[in-house]
């Protein structure tokens, strides 16, 4: 059993909000603390370059990790921008920047090129950090460590609260944060998310140490960091909730239709598509193929409050579905370049319909055995394929480059190759 294995196993380790023990193996159960002001009170907001040229002094002087947060206005703005930058470091202090003002922040980004950035949830904020210019060389990622740790909850206040003792106000997490000028209230929440975020990276390093897992930790930030910007989504009009229910090409039809109609819209207004118009309205319309206005504001999400104008231009949208060739209709769905669906597997091959119910069996117990999510010891699709076309020779070294293949960590290779390498067997059973 690796040190990993023996110190997860161990349930006394762990309370109800996973706070770890300290170095007498005890837990901290004392009422935690509110945290209601940042230590050296709300930094003002830097909005012009003379105040920016003098956070990048200050922070390129500090010393250490610099903890790092965004705020985005989702369900408010089009696209996943920032609205509002924090950041804290030793001998620096903390620091709210508004992107909208200063949109470059390529000059803070270079000053703290080579510093490790302090992130909850990175792969959140890391595209829109992109956006301005910051872009990490390394990171450590607090809810990932949390999760490799095996605590039960990895939000931010649930880490800082079980981890440190202190209760973070989360009231203004999905307050539009486009909002100018932001309330007070607002900005003391956003300084806060990030006044002790240092302090829970170097807790949970420590205990990531504790339990054998540091250098796993380490490889999986790496991996965040090194990754190419995500490919933009091939047909993202196919993400329309309900989509389950549209089943004829001329249904799919009107769905692309409408989508892409309303995306334009939302674009050009820069406000969140749903505002525009919900997904099930587009699901409802796709459905009913309305020959008219009339028939179109009687659907549900045309209603009353749609002016005419608006019904007009969604009727347009409808017809030109209705227009296409058979030939110029969407496929009923996506080009599929991996395995089939899992529940498909038993009739098509069931050789490896054996070996995925092995490897998932396999990887269900060592993810228990080392405290931590199945998806996070390996990628379910990783397996799947890995069971659906196994090595022609299966043994631990084709095995381990079959992972590898798929960007699999070494660490998670070495943890799982024995597992799966014996549910390939499985086809023989």
């Amino acid at each position: 059993m690796t040190d990993a294995q023996d110190t997860a196993a161990d349930s006394s380790l762990r309370i109800t909000g996973g706070t770890p023990p300290d170095d007498a193996g005890s837990s901290v159960t004392e009422a935690p603390t509110p945290l209601l002001e940042p230590r050296e009170g709300i930094p003002p907001v830097v909005a012009d370059e003379a105040a920016l040229a003098e956070v990048i002094a200050a922070f390129a002087a500090g010393s250490g990790p610099v903890a790092v947060d965004a705020e985005r206005a989702s369900g408010y703005r089009y696209g996943q921008r920032a609205y509002l930058v924090q950041l804290r470091r030793e001998g620096a202090g903390s620091a709210l920047i508004d992107p909208v003002a200063c949109p470059d922040l390529s000059g803070l980004g270079e000053a703290l090129s080579g510093v490790e950035w302090v992130l909850h949830a990175a792969t959140q904020d890391l595209p829109c950090l992109r956006e301005i210019g910051m872009i990490p060389t390394r990171l450590f990622d607090t809810e990932l460590a949390g999760r490799l740790a095996g605590f039960p909850r990895v939000g931010l206040g649930a880490m800082v609260e079980g981890v440190l003792g202190y209760v973070l106000e989360k009231g203004h997490s999905a307050v539009d944060w486009s909002t100018r000028p932001l309330p007070e209230p607002w900005l003391r929440y956003a300084a806060l998310d990030v006044e002790l975020l240092v302090d829970l990276r170097d807790a949970l390093e420590k205990e990531l140490e504790r339990q054998g897992k540091l250098e796993w930790a380490l490889q999986e930030f790496d991996a965040i960091a090194s990754a190419p910007p995500a490919e933009p989504r091939k047909e993202p009009w196919r993400r329309t909730s309900g989509m389950h229910k549209v089943r004829r090409r001329r249904q799919l039809a009107v769905v692309r239709e409408l989508w892409e109609t309303r995306d334009r819209i939302a674009q050009r207004r820069d406000v969140s598509p749903g505002k525009v118009l919900s997904d099930a309205a587009i699901v409802e319309a796709a459905l009913a193929l309305p020959a008219n206005v009339h028939a179109l504001a009687a659907l549900n999400g045309f209603g009353h409050r749609a002016g005419r104008r608006q019904l007009e231009q969604w009727q347009a949208a409808v017809d030109r579905a209705k227009a296409l060739t058979d030939s110029a209709l969407p496929q009923p769905g996506q080009p599929v370049t991996g395995p089939p669906p899992p529940r498909a597997w038993a009739d098509k091959d069931p050789a490896a319909a054996a070996r995925l119910s092995a490897a998932r069996a396999g990887v269900t117990a060592l993810a228990e055995r080392l405290n931590m999510p199945q998806e996070n010891l390996i990628s379910p699709d990783t397996v799947r394929r890995l069971c659906w076309e196994p090595p022609a020779v299966p043994d631990a070294d084709s095995v381990a480059a079959a992972l590898a293949g798929h960007g699999a960590r070494p660490w998670q290779v070495e943890q799982v190759t024995p597992v799966l390498l014996g549910a390939l067997a499985a086809k023989d059973a």
